[in-house]
């Protein structure tokens, strides 16, 4: 093997997800686990009450229609937010590079040393870096803060995610009231399945264990159907007449 395929292990020996940056897996995940939890525990809680299933039916839809707008507009802001707060980051650390270059060289001399390298070697380090203002910067960036002004989400990308994930997960517990055989039991199987597959599907793509995944999904949302059915059957639909 030649020195410069040694010196490029991802051609060879591993490889990266490329969804790092998208801004897509994140909301995608979180958009259908809180799809399929809130709307599991809300139409369970409805039910617990003694709505009927057209109710249970309009009901779950409503949650699906709101949910998933709502966590569009969050993850777009969110998104949004988090790529203007970098962009100020990158400015400040811009200034800081332009008005004292050497002072920031220096800084970055000591933060090679902590990483290991010999003095003379870091000191040479940073000046090799030092050479190229742009370089200086993703450099400093990704020392002190841990920030790349390379990879920004793209905020449609995350709440078109979270929009279609959100709605994916929280239609699935209304499909049998939907389809006219609705009853909870019904309800509560549809998302149960809904549940594991789901976590099935988001561990095997993060090299988890896919049932440990599943199986911890199922717990969180069985911890909710039994909160929201508790407190359905404390309240109860005559408590609202």
């Amino acid at each position: 093997m030649s020195d410069v395929n040694i010196a490029n292990p991802h051609e060879y020996d591993h490889q990266h997800s490329s969804s790092a940056g998208t801004g897509w897996l994140r909301a995608s995940v979180f958009g259908a686990m809180d799809g399929l939890v809130s709307n599991v525990g809300l139409i369970t809680g409805i039910a617990a009450a003694g709505a009927s299933p057209g109710i249970i039916a309009i009901t779950g839809v409503s949650g699906l229609i709101s949910g998933a707008i709502s966590m569009a507009l969050g993850e777009y802001t969110s998104v949004r937010t988090q790529n203007e707060q970098l962009a100020v980051e990158v400015e400040t650390e811009r200034g800081a590079l332009e008005r004292n270059p050497q002072g920031e060289e220096a800084e970055l001399a000591v933060m090679f040393t902590e990483l290991g390298m010999e003095q003379e070697t870091a000191r040479a380090a940073a000046s090799q870096v030092h050479a190229s203002n742009e370089q200086a910067l993703k450099v400093h960036l990704a020392h002190e803060l841990g920030l790349s002004p390379d990879e920004r989400p793209s905020p449609m990308v995350a709440a078109m995610s979270s929009l279609i994930a959100f709605s994916l997960g929280a239609i699935i517990p209304v499909i049998p009231f939907l389809l006219g055989f609705g009853t909870l039991w019904w309800g509560l199987g549809f998302g149960a399945v809904g549940l594991l597959l789901a976590g099935y599907l988001a561990a095997k793509y993060t090299g988890r264990s896919p049932f440990a995944g599943a199986g911890r999904q199922l717990l969180f949302g069985g911890i909710a159907v039994a909160v929201t059915y508790s407190i359905g059957l404390l309240l109860g639909v005559s408590s609202f007449a």
